[in-house]
């Protein structure tokens, strides 16, 4: 969640403000233009701090700007027993006061600074973003240092956060979207951490408390699960000695529990009644592993499926030939525990169960002939030609670079991922779009009131290994 704009001061410190604002503002244009150099020619630097801790930096000192990304190892699969959401509650608290400062007072001082701080979750780890710019680096980083080292979580920022969160959740509940994708979890994962809620439920949130937010930041902030990476103008030395004082401190070792290995459970179908004109489906089924040797494989797979735009087969067949839904596409997740593609479509009721049918007969096609050398050509140009575009801004290229380090990939990924693209040949594209694409295996999820469709599922469904939760 975001830091910024939120307190109001007297009406000098307000100009002080947006004059620092201003300039961070502008400076960030000026780094936007900067970043016109390969991808590839980035000095990726891996760097050890005095006090141990490793991180990468890509120094770019023409701009007066610092951008950080780092990840701690956790997540929502490590929300206690029976409190889903307490990650998604401490990734809003982070900036509610920390060492000897109130939460207005932690907040001013953010504002007085421009700097730029938020923090989210996902199913396998708890991020942090930070920006600021040079001239205010001393100052942003002792509130950075306190917001990692001693966050408050008073009671009375708990509350109020706490009845943000319920309602947040309460109007999510009438999304269809959202509650589709978190039934589609539920559904494909059951009886795994990951079927959870990530934001967990009015009810559980209700009953998150000061004790629960303290004692997961002491499991998972800690320094053997962290990942960090810097863009900007800062040396090496600088870089170390700054992460040394803002995570120096943490315990040696997070305290994570086990999650075990899953897949998603495959070949059902369920309707979630919802009164909206519109109905929303999830589909999705197993993949690769991020360094399963045919990941790159299904990675252009997809893009020539559903995830190249208006030049993918699904929105070719769904929009474009039969004007069935504005939008239908699909991507590949690979997480940690375990790895997916998943897509959506939205389209009126009456419509809903004719274009999942052409989605099931498209993926059909493509795992029974795989995709043509025109399809594949394309594909692999638009990949590698647009792979440069993720790093024009010093935020996008630390946000990829912490991703790259996560995956357990080196600098040198950044140099060779073209090449990788460029080697899977038609043969390599037809024998992994058989293996990836198992339309038998879809789970949908549909929320809406779509006509003639029911909930499918099989009653001997499951095959997810138990979880090995200590």
């Amino acid at each position: 969640m975001q830091i910024l704009s939120r307190g109001i001061a007297t009406a000098g410190r307000a100009v002080a403000r947006h004059n620092i604002a201003l300039t961070l503002a502008m400076v960030t244009s000026i780094a936007l233009l900067s970043f016109t150099r390969p991808a590839a020619a980035m000095n990726i630097q891996q760097i050890t701090s005095p006090g141990g801790i490793q991180a990468w930096l890509v120094e770019e000192r023409s701009v007066p700007l610092i951008s950080m990304r780092y990840a701690f190892d956790g997540g929502s699969s490590q929300d206690p027993e029976g409190k889903p959401g307490v990650a998604n509650f401490i990734t809003a608290m982070m900036d509610e006061g920390a060492g000897d400062l109130t939460s207005e007072e932690y907040q001013e001082r953010v504002e007085d600074i421009s700097m730029r701080m938020s923090y989210d979750d996902t199913k396998d780890s708890l991020y942090g973003s930070f920006e600021t710019l040079s001239a205010n680096r001393d100052k942003a980083v002792e509130l950075l240092k306190l917001s990692v080292q001693k966050p408050r979580f008073d009671d009375d920022a708990v509350q109020r956060i706490r009845q943000q969160l319920v309602a947040n959740i309460i109007y999510s509940d009438k999304d269809p979207t959202k509650v589709a994708m978190r039934e589609w979890y539920a559904q494909a994962f059951a009886g795994h951490p990951y079927a959870r809620p990530s934001s967990g439920t009015a009810e559980t949130v209700s009953k998150i408390n000061r004790d629960d937010l303290i004692a997961y930041h002491k499991r998972i902030f800690a320094r053997d699960n962290l990942k960090i990476v810097a863009v900007g103008d800062i040396t090496p030395a600088e870089l170390g000695k700054l992460i040394d004082d803002v995570f120096g401190n943490l315990p040696a070792k997070a305290e994570l529990m086990p999650v075990a290995k899953t897949e998603p459970t495959g070949g059902s179908q369920r309707v979630i009644e919802m009164g909206v004109p519109q109905s929303v489906a999830i589909f999705g089924l197993g993949a690769m592993p991020r360094k399963d040797p045919d990941f790159m494989a299904a990675f252009i797979i997809n893009h020539i499926l559903g995830g190249g735009g208006f030049s993918a087969k699904l929105m070719e067949e769904v929009r474009e030939k039969r004007g069935l839904a504005y939008s239908v596409y699909s991507y590949v997740q690979p997480d940690k525990i375990t790895s997916i593609l998943v897509g959506s479509v939205a389209t009126k009721n009456a419509s809903m169960s004719e274009s999942l049918d052409i989605i099931r007969n498209e993926m059909k096609k493509m795992a029974e002939n795989g995709p043509t050398e025109a399809d594949l050509d394309a594909a692999k140009s638009y990949l590698t030609g647009s792979y440069a575009l993720r790093f024009d801004t010093n935020s996008k290229i630390a946000s990829q670079l912490l991703g790259l380090m996560q995956e357990g990939f080196g600098p040198d990924y950044v140099e060779n991922r073209n090449k990788m693209i460029d080697a899977v040949t038609l043969a390599d594209a037809k024998r992994v779009a058989a293996r990836l694409l198992k339309s038998n295996d879809l789970i949908v999820t549909v929320v809406g009131k779509p006509d003639g469709m029911k909930s499918e599922i099989p009653a001997a469904q499951s095959r997810v290994a138990a979880p090995t939760r200590g």
